[in-house]
């Protein structure tokens, strides 16, 4: 049934954003047209046409959004070295000696040094990978450990930890990902249909290079299997207002509106577990460190003022608080519209400014107990709140979950148990006054957000998902391994059915 159009849908129960506009409780169908809901009614009332999805009992929700998406980057993570889960520079150096080789590279990602006893160290790496070139990319991105044959081929000095960050780090990661247009393509494709697998419908992907081109070819090879919002980077700013890209735009050979231009990212600082995320309060053990901020504040305003000027929204990344403060002041000035991707870490006198100037939270909850170690560790010394779900949803702030995959896996249901239960494998909840409830969490991830959720009602985009859960009463471990029955983009099957 993949890719038929849908005008029935039998069976099913409201659980999502639209329920309470409902006549009631108990099943209902659909009718489906042009790719919009025209018609609900109790089960049994509407007379079937066209293809039929059968609900049997499932429970119907609004079709969900990643909105931090590194698409590429996550697409070719499946054929990287995992190493989530290595303990010590020593274990990671030992798993990268015994990877494969392609291309003449080994390329691991997804460690986490924070908490290592031991550092990584160039001779570390060295000795157990001898000539071959080879690349650890951090979870976090933000850093990228090589050995001396990685450093020669990519014409970058060694240092003695063998650590790249920051910008460095970045063009590393961009140069890895810089595959033929058929290995990339091929390979997001296969991360969509995953996606749609786990009820996603669409994504903001903010991958690292000139997004454009790629999502012309894309368009034009005909991918639709997602919604697709992409962003552009600073440095290409110039290139996009000169060829007047705007925010909502199809892409330029679209045949459709899946494929839209998104907003301009912006890197404000660094991260927390490359200890390089803008603080008030220095690192441990580190006086003189308190981060960095990589867009000077007057810088800032200059970029987002010629990008409002533009037509283009922005995403700014700031994780650390000095970094969210100055976004902030940022968005103030400008009078931009757009949101700050992560927000990990806000001063309390700064989360009601959120909802005052309209400036979205992008935030991905998987990160709070994939870092909440490190968290309580390296920021410790810390006055501000970290990770403040809670604070920003009651004090009006629009939510909008995110992935950032590759840094988390890209899956809404993982980011929804996160912030919902702040708790995975038998954990106590983690900074358990900043959960929030289920139906914020769904509505985070929607379109729309937290404050301005996809509803299901006649008239809206048929861009919906049937789980066999009832998501409002699932536990922590039933949200994680949610079953999607079936995943419609405008009345269309890109999952099950």
């Amino acid at each position: 049934m993949i890719g038929e159009q849908v005008g029935f849908v039998r069976a099913v129960r409201v659980a999502g954003p639209g329920r309470e506009l409902l006549p009631t409780d108990e099943p209902v169908d659909l009718v489906l047209a042009d790719g919009v809901i025209v018609d609900i009614a109790p089960t049994g009332n509407l007379r079937p046409t066209g293809a039929v999805v059968e609900g049997e009992g499932g429970w119907l929700l609004p079709g969900m959004w990643d909105h931090h998406v590194h698409v590429l980057q996550w697409a070719l993570a499946a054929d990287r070295v995992p190493l989530g889960e290595v303990a010590s520079a020593h274990d990671a150096a030992a798993v990268m000696a015994l990877a494969p080789v392609v291309d003449g590279r080994r390329i691991g990602s997804g460690f986490r040094d924070g908490l290592w006893a031991d550092k990584p160290r160039l001779d570390l790496l060295d000795a157990a990978t001898g000539d071959v070139a080879t690349y650890l990319i951090n979870a976090d991105v933000h850093s990228v450990w090589m050995n001396s044959a990685a450093f020669r081929r990519e014409g970058f000095a060694p240092v003695a930890p063998g650590m790249l960050v920051e910008e460095d780090a970045f063009e590393i990661s961009r140069r890895l990902n810089a595959v033929d247009a058929q290995t990339a393509d091929d390979a997001v494709d296969r991360m969509a249909r995953a996606a749609a697998a786990r009820g996603l419908v669409g994504l903001v992907d903010l991958d690292m290079t000139w997004n454009d081109g790629p999502w012309q070819r894309r368009a034009a090879r005909g991918f639709d299997t997602l919604r697709v919002s992409y962003g552009t980077y600073p440095q290409h700013l110039d290139r996009a207002i000169a060829e007047g890209l705007r925010t909502g735009d199809r892409v330029r050979g679209g045949r459709d509106d899946l494929i839209r231009v998104g907003p301009l990212k912006a890197i404000t600082d660094g991260s927390l577990g490359t200890r390089t995320a803008a603080c008030a309060h220095p690192y441990p053990g580190d006086p003189a460190n308190h981060g960095l901020l990589t867009v000077a504040p007057g810088d800032l305003v200059d970029m987002m003022t010629r990008a409002t000027a533009a037509g283009l929204e922005c995403a700014i990344h700031a994780i650390g608080d000095v970094a969210n403060s100055h976004a902030l002041d940022a968005y103030a000035v400008t009078g931009a519209v757009g949101t700050i991707e992560h927000a990990q870490l806000v001063a309390h006198a700064d989360i009601p400014r959120f909802a005052r100037l309209g400036v979205a939270a992008s935030v991905q909850p998987e990160h709070a107990l994939d870092d909440r170690d490190m968290t309580d560790a390296i920021w410790a010394g810390q006055s501000a709140q970290p990770y403040p779900l809670r604070a920003l949803a009651d004090s009006g702030a629009n939510l909008r979950f995110g992935s950032d995959a590759p840094v988390a896996p890209l899956d809404p249901w993982a980011a929804i148990a996160s912030a919902v239960f702040r708790t995975r494998d038998g954990r106590e909840p983690w900074q358990a006054h900043q959960r929030v409830g289920i139906g914020t969490a769904i509505a985070a991830s929607t379109a729309g957000g937290s404050t301005t959720p996809t509803e299901i009602a006649p008239g809206a985009i048929a861009d919906l998902v049937i789980v066999g859960v009832d998501p409002l009463a699932a536990d922590e471990r039933a949200l994680r391994s949610m079953p999607v029955r079936a995943t419609l983009l405008a009345g269309r099957v890109t999952h099950g059915g």
